[in-house]
């Protein structure tokens, strides 16, 4: 069966359609070689469809035990083979059956430059009969898509707070402000804390205080913070207050709290190979990325101190203030899927801001 790829933009990429629904969303792409089921179930890829650089995936099947929350939130795959044998064909039906498009067998090298070219496209991938119905039906996806709150922080957000006990008991008690949280986050602050809370993007000053915490995570989500509303004048208050760690939605809203600006990456940073320079744990390491915006170095405030920067690109990967004890990184130091080397950043916040 016969797929497409259309980019709003007008460029077309044919391919072979293995199953899903006709959906629309922002095209991305990962380069990650590993780690197709930590990616698609990442809140942080909430509306995009992914491209994977890799070539093969589906290569080891499926693991629930892996996943960074309970569902699937991308929108779409992308890949020039998956496994579809008689061995496995695991990962194809997880995808199917979930209704996410599935389109292989497309010339993903020529695809990913267009998009470091000419920046991230809206797109949908579906099932036609020829290009110019493929383009009739991914117009109308695209402008319904568009039509969504912008706010997809509160969208990937949890509605309810969650209270989870820790594994060290005389170890401090976290507020976590949830963007679109990935598990292994919670995890990292389990395995340090006594306790953790986890609240909805929108909850109030005084809702965070009354749990009176020792200290504020502000977690990883999807979108652009400019367009995230509420939390960033709720952490303003908080600010001197509290510790405060934000990891890359939490970041950029801190940096917005703190009245830094955001701005657009042309392609963002989706990956797990992203070399940083981290001056606070005194490393160079190849960190996790999932990332579309970043924070203008030039417009933070005097007390913070950009203490991470990408080797790539020369772009704020953290910021650090000793005074008023906060801190912002802008990659996944707890990783999954990726490399581990900035987990350490996890316990700097249990042990030297708390």
């Amino acid at each position: 069966m016969k797929g497409y790829l259309v980019l709003e933009s007008g460029e077309v990429y044919a391919g072979l359609w293995q199953g899903g629904e006709n959906r629309a969303g922002e095209v991305v792409f990962n380069t990650s070689h590993s780690g197709y089921e930590e990616i698609a179930t990442d809140p942080s890829y909430f509306t995009q469809i992914v491209v994977m650089t890799a070539p093969m995936q589906g290569n080891y099947g499926v693991e629930d035990e892996v996943w960074e929350s309970n569902r699937l939130w991308i929108e779409g795959f992308i890949c020039l083979e998956i496994q579809d044998t008689e061995r496995d064909q695991a990962w194809k039906k997880r995808l199917t059956e979930n209704k996410i498009p599935l389109l292989t067998e497309i010339d993903t090298r020529n695809l990913v430059l267009r998009l470091r070219q000419g920046g991230t496209p809206w797109g949908a991938l579906v099932q036609a009969s020829s290009e110019t119905d493929a383009r009739q039906k991914a117009d109308a996806l695209i402008a319904e898509k568009k039509k969504m709150d912008k706010d997809w922080v509160y969208l990937a957000s949890r509605k309810t707070a969650e209270t989870r006990r820790g594994d060290n008991m005389v170890g401090p008690r976290v507020a976590v402000l949830d963007f679109g949280s990935k598990e292994n986050i919670l995890r990292e602050l389990q395995q340090r804390c006594s306790e953790i809370r986890i609240f909805n993007s929108r909850s109030t000053v005084q809702e965070i205080m009354d749990y009176n915490p020792d200290g504020i995570m502000l977690t990883n989500g999807p979108g652009d913070p400019a367009d995230v509303k509420m939390a960033a004048g709720t952490i303003r208050e908080l600010i001197g207050v509290k510790p405060i760690f934000g990891i890359c939605m939490g970041h950029q809203v801190l940096g917005l709290a703190l009245g830094a600006k955001t701005y657009k990456l042309k392609f963002g940073h989706r990956g797990s190979n992203h070399p940083i320079r981290d001056t606070l744990l005194n490393q160079i390491y190849m960190s996790s990325q999932n990332h579309g915006y970043a924070v203008e170095a030039s417009s933070l405030p005097a007390d913070a101190k950009v203490t991470h920067t990408n080797l790539n690109d020369g772009t704020v990967a953290g910021f650090y203030s000793e005074k008023n004890k906060y801190l912002g990184i802008q990659y996944h130091p707890e990783s999954c899927p990726g490399p581990h080397e900035a987990s350490g950043l996890f316990s700097f916040f249990i042990e030297r801001m708390i």
